[in-house]
């Protein structure tokens, strides 16, 4: 890992914009930002660029809204950004024709993606910048990515590749769960990939490097503030436990929301004492399980006593949270047979198939779904690593 030497060696894609405004070439932008998106001084991306000189026309939302008040499954009205004077879009739940009229009715001739992704799959706004960058090759809109580091390093990939029969908002393209890619790379991955297939052709694709990254760089050793990107990911431990523990989505156990540590902690209310013990005993590497009581406030099992466990993340190189959850899944199945469920299908969209719920529900292992974490480059080819 890398040390507190490389503090401050890492300059965001659009911080380098900020110092060049040539970089995202001629014309009205649109910039597609959230609340997460400053400079190293903590002051927003969007009036900086204006004070820059960057022709900037207009701003789009994603998922949770341009200021991040919004919970899971909703967005933000359109309107004035009152810092900027500048028209809002809210791209969620916006796709195919509306969002080719929304690009349209802008005006902008081109879109600067600049959004904090945590390096999950499940996670909606890289499938944001994956919907409008279908847009925009339908449109003629170009299309830039000002990069930033992939918070949990860009070593390791883990979790199945999507079935394309399994793509929803949670997944568009055949990524494994936990990708290891910036969203540059994943931008060049999709743009030859699933926008061409949707479109005909690729997206006119530009991205700016986040300068002095590297790899083995995670969120703490970049220099970087962490903003929590969504409601429900608050802290840096959060997104390390989410590429696993978010599969809890797609059950009847509590993922944590509504509580201060969501996604660290899991639970449900027929959950009795065997549980922390029998994880314990699976010896996974880099996590310990400690016993936890909570009452949601919201969300599942809201206002009702809840018994489950903590993560506690004790080695990040050896922990895998597929691999992880994958276990708390089969072993919720086996201790509690006549109260776990799953909710819906939802849990086929989150796996990417319908193979996980099938083998848990058959009694069969889980764990053997589970291949050992490998370089990204395996997966979408190394042509598409913009980072050593």
């Amino acid at each position: 890992m890398s040390s507190a030497d490389d503090r401050s060696t890492v300059t965001t894609g659009i911080a380098r914009l900020c110092a060049v405004p040539g970089l995202a070439g001629p014309g009205r932008l649109g910039l597609v930002t959230n609340h997460t998106c400053v400079l190293p001084d903590l002051s927003p991306t969007a009036p900086a660029l204006l004070e820059a000189g960057v022709n900037l026309a207009a701003l789009f939302g994603p998922e949770h809204g341009l200021y991040g008040t919004a919970q899971a499954g909703a967005g933000e009205p359109d309107e004035t950004d009152p810092a900027t004077g500048l028209p809002v879009y809210d791209t969620y739940r916006r796709d195919g024709d509306r969002l080719d009229k929304l690009l349209i009715n802008s005006g902008v001739d081109a879109l600067v993606y600049d959004l904090q992704d945590v390096g999950a799959r499940f996670y909606t706004y890289v499938w944001t910048m994956f919907d409008l960058m279908v847009s925009a090759a339908r449109t003629g809109v170009r299309f830039v990515v000002a990069d930033r580091p992939n918070p949990l390093g860009g070593l390791v990939s883990e979790g199945p590749v999507l079935d394309p029969a399994f793509a929803s908002f949670v997944g568009r393209a055949p990524v494994p769960i936990r990708h290891g890619l910036t969203c540059g790379e994943l931008a060049w991955f999709v743009n030859r990939s699933a926008v061409a297939e949707v479109v005909g052709r690729q997206a006119d694709l530009t991205v700016i490097k986040a300068a002095g990254w590297r790899r083995e760089m995670d969120a703490e050793t970049t220099g970087l503030p962490w903003i929590a990107p969504s409601p429900n990911m608050p802290t840096y431990a959060t997104a390390v436990v989410y590429p696993g523990t978010c599969l809890f989505e797609g059950t009847n156990v509590s993922e944590g929301r509504g509580t201060t540590q969501p996604f660290e902690t899991v639970g449900a209310p027929y959950v009795d004492a065997s549980f922390a013990p029998a994880l314990t005993e699976l010896g996974l590497p880099g996590v310990h399980f400690r016993e936890v009581r909570y009452v949601p406030t919201f969300d599942k099992h809201a206002g009702r006593p809840v018994r489950g466990v903590q993560l506690h993340v004790t080695d990040r190189e050896a922990f895998a949270p597929v691999r992880t959850a994958v276990a708390m899944l089969g072993t919720l199945r086996r201790l509690y047979p006549d109260d776990f469920a799953w909710s819906g299908d939802f849990i086929d969209r989150l796996w990417g198939s319908d193979e996980l719920r099938r083998t848990v529900d058959a009694g069969e292992d889980p764990l053997t779904l589970c291949e050992a974490p490998a370089p990204p480059g395996r997966w979408a080819g190394d042509d598409v690593l913009l980072y050593s």
